[in-house]
């Protein structure tokens, strides 16, 4: 959760300082590639860049996702990865259906959940 301290400045005007966590931004998919290992079944490898500052504040999680919104893969990372940015991670045997000719990769963090660069990928079919 991210920490806010509004204090009241000059004139009137509000100022809002933002904690430390809240600092490190959005998550960010920087690359991806994806592969069809068996019939309708692909393996997506994804670079995800976020500066994780802790247990608080990381990226926890990327998503395949179809067009339509729906929820196709979901990979996640179980831990910071501070020193380790930006990294990549890959996710295996992830149903696709016939009628999706294009997927969205997108990185989600703990504070602002999603909202960084996005990857659009066309399948290989």
């Amino acid at each position: 959760m991210m920490s806010v301290k509004i204090v009241l400045g000059f004139a009137g005007c509000w100022v809002a300082l933002i904690g430390p966590a809240a600092l490190a931004g959005e998550a960010a998919v920087v690359a991806a590639t994806i592969a069809e290992t068996a019939a309708g079944l692909y393996r997506f490898d994804v670079t995800v860049r976020h500066q994780d500052s802790g247990w608080e504040h990381y990226a926890d999680r990327w998503e395949v996702v179809a067009p339509d919104g729906r929820v196709l893969g979901v990979r996640t990372l179980l831990h910071p990865h501070v020193d380790e940015q930006p990294f990549t991670r890959s996710l295996s045997g992830v149903a696709i259906p016939a009628g999706v000719s294009r997927v969205i990769l997108r990185a989600h963090d703990l504070v602002h959940e999603f909202g960084g660069r996005e990857v659009s990928l066309r399948m290989p079919r």
